[in-house]
């Protein structure tokens, strides 16, 4: 495997308006209090006017002060077109940071039982499978990194390819391309790029089973091999971080993490491969009538879990997952390189990886009953409680990692995932939790109020924050007031107990797709 060599500055790509736009009409339906931190759409809501009915109730994890920003479009609605879902379990369920998406809205979660007639859903999963998050530990402190922050972020911007259209510069051969899709970071690890214990950190441990590399593509696969080794563009980031407060020292301990380091969170997923898989799978299903499901969104084409089409998107689904953990191993190989070069210090290792946009078959208790469901999650975040079987060693009694990433001028959050939520029952969240801080402006409606100029001056004059991003529109996309405040949506997720806080970190530099 070869990794080519970049040049010096790139050439900005054009920008673009990346998934779809908000939908600002508010949203009046129903939402009533349903216990700590949670509010019900009641299963009542649809079935009237002709309608779907709603197999079960839709709820949302949130408070009284985001409320009024979850009602800002109509993402409320999509919560309650998929409790329409044949074999939906428990609940539909939308996490605080809950935006419009296409079908399911961001922020998601869905469990069905094949059992009853369960489904699946690409669209319950989105476009950028695996889209994901790893945090590294780089053995710094924030105050070096900090004087010599211009040199570091643009050894950065310099070895970490981003944006629309950008080319990671990896040579990878078909052979190696169908191990990547097959093995994920097991291959990674032979190649060097992630050690054994990093490979353990990794959710899954970076590998999807059930891949076949035989069903992606060609037009997948040469965007795959365009684009592996990049951030991409939209919302996805390489950010430098400190370590600025911790909670929970003993969970922090356990993670490898303490106040007053430097670490760095990478965003980023399977790219073009992972959005032409899903793209091909949602258009066959939308053209496929023979399953009979009535459905209140033809974004929601699905087909029943153990058909033939269901069982062809989950393996293609995991081989653009396997994609993603290899980008993501990419990305972190190559800022170990610009760090070592800066700095003369060790290799950074591997805090965890999370996945943000995937469906797995799960066991979960649903009324009294241990099943076996599959559980979407599209802008959601699993987060298994304490001594969860699936977790590494060093995880046991405190939870698994759970990365909030908030904008690029305020904090992220460490969080240690508490399981099932309210109770362990079918009315938790399925072990899941918020993935961000969530959009509150559409890309359209930032670049027409914000000047992305301004946005980066700002936060350099104002908090001493370099941003480095390929287009000064990108920077206006991602302006930290069109997101919602990431510290109100950890406090709901906190109160519903889906997490804990453990630290607290803020950006020191960023690069921006």
């Amino acid at each position: 495997m070869r990794i080519l060599p970049l040049a010096a500055r790139r050439r900005p790509p054009r920008p673009h308006e990346e998934g779809h736009a908000a939908r600002r009409v508010t949203w009046n339906g129903p939402l009533e209090p349903a216990g700590e931190g949670v509010f019900e759409i009641p299963a009542s809501y649809k079935g009237r006017n002709g309608d779907l009915e709603m197999r079960v109730p839709g709820r949302i994890v949130c408070d009284d002060v985001l409320l009024p920003h979850i009602q800002d479009d109509e993402a409320p609605e999509q919560v309650a077109n998929v409790a329409t879902l044949p074999g939906i379990v428990g609940a539909a369920w939308a996490m605080p940071d809950i935006h419009w998406g296409y079908g399911f809205p961001i922020g998601g979660v869905a469990a069905f039982d094949p059992d009853e007639g369960g489904v699946v859903s690409p669209g319950g999963v989105g476009f950028d499978i695996n889209c994901g998050v790893r945090l590294l530990r780089t053995g710094l402190q924030a105050e070096e990194v900090r004087g010599r922050l211009k040199e570091t972020i643009d050894a950065l911007f310099d070895v970490v390819p981003a944006g629309l259209g950008g080319k990671g510069g990896t040579g990878v051969t078909d052979r190696d391309l169908d191990q990547i899709l097959e093995e994920g970071a097991v291959w990674a690890e032979e190649q060097g790029l992630l050690d054994a214990d990093d490979r353990r950190r990794l959710e899954t441990h970076g590998r999807v089973d059930g891949a076949r590399p035989d069903l992606v593509s060609e037009r997948a696969r040469v965007r795959g091999r365009r684009s592996l080794g990049s951030l991409g563009s939209g919302n996805h980031f390489l950010e430098v971080q400190a370590v600025e407060e911790v909670w929970d020292e003993d969970a922090a301990k356990a993670f490898g993490v303490a106040s007053g380091e430097a670490v760095v969170m990478i965003h980023t997923g399977s790219r073009g491969l992972g959005h032409q898989i899903a793209q091909e799978h949602i258009q066959a299903l939308q053209g496929r009538a023979r399953f009979g499901i009535r459905l209140p969104d033809r974004q929601l084409a699905c087909a029943p879990l153990g058909s033939r089409e269901a069982e062809e998107y989950m393996a293609a689904m995991a081989a653009g997952a396997n994609f993603a953990f290899v980008n993501r191993s990419l990305v972190a190989a190559r800022a170990a390189d610009a760090l070592e070069r800066v700095f003369g210090a060790g290799r950074p290792t591997v805090v965890y990886d999370v996945c943000h946009n995937i469906a797995k078959m799960e066991e979960h208790v649903v009324e009294g009953r241990r099943k076996l469901l599959c559980v979407h999650r599209k802008g959601a975040t699993r987060a298994f409680g304490p001594d969860h079987p699936e977790l590494p060693q060093a995880f046991a009694g405190v939870g698994q990692p759970v990365l909030v990433p908030g904008d690029m001028g305020r904090q992220s959050f460490l969080l240690a995932g508490r399981g099932t939520g309210p109770g362990s029952r079918a009315e938790g969240p399925f072990a899941s939790c918020c993935h961000g801080a969530g959009r509150r402006m559409s890309r359209t409606e930032a670049k027409r109020g914000v000047s992305g100029g301004s946005v980066v001056q700002e936060l350099w004059d104002r908090q001493g924050i370099l941003v480095r991003a390929t287009s000064p529109k990108v920077a206006a996309e991602e302006a930290p007031q069109a997101y919602k405040d990431v510290g109100q949506v950890v406090g709901a997720v906190e109160r519903a107990g889906l997490a804990a806080r453990v630290a607290r970190v803020r950006p020191l530099g960023v690069v921006k797709g």
